[in-house]
């Protein structure tokens, strides 16, 4: 679903395939918890969503809402996520929070290196920045414990659990990967990916390789990524108050980071939308706020193929969705929350965006939902 906006560029709304919906819920089936409750937490059908083709695309914000209430839950089994270096759990945001005051790339990693060795006995994981060896590249260590026959959260009759310790150790890798391009508001640039555990598939290959843009290695005997050293000066650009707002939906930011690598726009993202309630910010504000010249900052949009408007209609497009379908907001006050001078006008641009008015989008999205 794409508008034009001003500028020419194309606004997209994010969106995952309903077979990953089902991937999802079938493995909260098999591990024991509540996938009925989950998702009704989250306002989704699961019989509703079977009754669709697997290869429909519904809004990655569900996908997210749905990810974010089972991490909730699959903690009170008092197991470590094994996946996406626990990404949900309360130790992945404590352990966010500590970094985010950092002033550098360098310096976040290095916190975090101190914290996950302090929760390694009860997590299992941890990261660790390798950079004592002479040169130009650096790499970045994530290892995970996984336990003998599985444990409860890796159940045998699961259809990845013979590549298990695979899918835990690159999945860790990648949410390590797009959560420095976050910090930094700039895609790291890797220079390759070992994976210490056997390969999948060509196709999980090809999918880490073009994530990463780098060769990937299987059964390399390190779980590694390794990058510029320069790259660790970089100045994280986020706040406590943008990393709120990234972690109420983290697997959603993630998987638009993983469909535009350009975390730039996703470090303005964040501070147009904490400071929607009060109007946007001006092109200059957010450049200061990003430590960079307002020229810096225009090149960098024009390398990623958009614009400071483009990001503002995408940060109004979510936030319409996520109040239209999760808050029953009103058009009229949808329209004031969002700078429109008319409901009219925001109409036009909402049905630009998704290609339905308001009243459709929310009646289609229900239909998926238990009310």
């Amino acid at each position: 679903m794409y508008d034009r906006n001003k500028s020419g560029q194309a606004v997209s709304e994010i969106t995952v395939p309903v077979k990953k919906f089902l991937r999802l819920l079938d493995y909260l089936q098999r591990v024991g918890v509540d996938m009925d409750a989950i998702a009704a937490t989250a306002d989704l059908s699961p019989d509703r969503i079977a009754s669709l083709d697997p290869d429909q695309e519904l809004p990655a914000l569900h996908y997210s809402r749905l990810y974010k209430v089972a991490a909730i839950q699959m903690q009170a089994l008092d197991q470590p996520l094994p996946w996406a270096a626990g990404l949900g759990s309360e130790a992945f945001e404590l352990m966010c929070h500590c970094m985010v005051g950092s002033r550098t790339l360098g310096d976040a990693l290095r916190l975090a290196g101190r914290f996950d060795a302090l929760l390694y006995p009860l997590n299992g994981y941890r990261v660790c920045l390798l950079e004592e060896t002479p040169g130009p590249f650096v790499s970045l260590s994530y290892s995970i414990d996984i336990p003998e026959g599985g444990g409860a959260l890796i159940p045998e009759d699961w259809d990845r659990a013979d590549y298990r310790v695979t899918v835990a150790r690159a999945s860790g890798l990648l949410v390590w990967h797009a959560f420095c391009g976050w910090l930094t508001g700039h895609t790291l640039t890797a220079r390759e990916l070992r994976i210490d555990a056997p390969p999948v598939s060509q196709r999980y290959h090809d999918q880490l390789a073009r994530v990463f843009n780098a060769p990937v290695y299987f059964d390399a005997g390190e779980n590694t990524f390794s990058f510029e050293r320069q790259l660790l000066a970089r100045r994280v650009v986020h706040t406590t108050e943008s990393l709120v707002e990234f972690l109420k939906n983290s697997v959603y930011h993630l998987i638009a980071f993983d469909a535009e690598p350009a975390s730039t726009s996703a470090a303005i993202k964040s501070l147009v939308s904490i400071d929607l309630p009060n109007g946007t910010p001006s092109f200059s504000d957010v450049a200061a706020m990003l430590y960079m010249s307002e020229s810096s900052l225009r090149r960098r949009l024009q390398g990623e193929k958009t614009s400071y408007q483009a990001i503002k209609d995408q940060v109004r497009c979510e936030v319409a969705i996520d109040k239209l379908l999760h808050e029953d907001a009103r058009v009229a006050d949808l329209a004031e929350y969002l700078g429109f001078t008319e409901a009219s006008s925001f109409v036009r641009s909402f049905k630009g965006w998704t290609g339905h008015t308001p009243k459709s989008y929310k009646d289609k999205m229900q239909s998926l939902s238990l009310g």
